[in-house]
């Protein structure tokens, strides 16, 4: 069913079930995401594509907020703009993210979206947490410092490999994600080494060993080709 919606004061046509997201990429409109990845489920956990909806005070998630008919969304506020750079900085100051000698540097979508949403500078203290390094995996290191908590590893190892070897343990900036029972890494007795969750890691938290600086090379476009051929077969 086609619903009749209004994004950025232009209309746009819609069909039941999507979310805003999808209705504004098909139409050409560009948010911000990182937790966000075509395949895996949505949840809505960096807040970077949040967007206005009228009628409402509260800004919504719009990777995870169904289309409704007669909708009139706004994605390009000074609000939302405030609150994108806002959210860059506070990505930045919990945990230790030094670009200059990072695996990523170049290729890491939170540098890209720190560019994006026009963060110049971090308005708030750092906290310089203590994160570890899991270098006991025998192909790949995780760095607790570079991790964003967008789950896209969770996910994917959950959902695509079926192994569900990562979970998250703790809350708010103690939180981490944890192998099996927060156990290392090379002890995991579930971990297949795919590698899906280093390709779909949008920063160097989890990184090919070998990898230098600047050079990790990733591809989380694969979960939609592995869709693509999923559905070509079942044709």
């Amino acid at each position: 069913m086609s619903l009749a919606i209004t994004i950025d004061g232009k209309p746009a046509t819609a069909q039941a079930g999507q979310t805003v997201l999808d209705v504004c990429r098909q139409n050409g409109v560009v948010l911000p995401t990182l937790c966000f990845l075509e395949g895996l489920t949505t949840v809505g956990a960096c807040r970077l594509c949040l967007v206005e909806l009228e009628g409402s005070p509260k800004l919504f998630p719009a990777c995870t907020t169904p289309v409704t008919a007669g909708m009139k969304v706004r994605t390009d506020t000074e609000r939302l703009k405030e609150y994108r750079r806002m959210t860059m900085e506070l990505f930045f100051a919990e945990r230790n993210h030094i670009c200059s000698v990072c695996v990523a540097n170049g290729a890491c979508e939170l540098q890209n979206m720190a560019y994006a949403v026009g963060m110049t500078k971090v308005r708030f203290p750092y906290l310089y947490q203590e994160c570890s390094l899991d270098g006991s995996q025998r192909i790949y290191n995780m760095d607790h410092n570079r991790c964003i908590l967008c789950t896209r590893c969770v996910r994917v190892c959950d959902e695509v490999e079926g192994a569900h070897v990562w979970d998250v343990r703790g809350r708010g900036y103690e939180s981490r994600i944890i192998s099996d029972f927060n156990q290392p890494w090379g002890e995991s007795q579930t971990c297949t080494d795919c590698g899906k969750c280093v390709d779909v890691c949008p920063v160097g938290a989890l990184w090919h060993k070998g990898s230098v600086q600047g050079k990790m090379v990733k591809d989380p476009a694969f979960i939609s080709d592995l869709i693509a051929k999923k559905k070509f077969n079942k044709i």
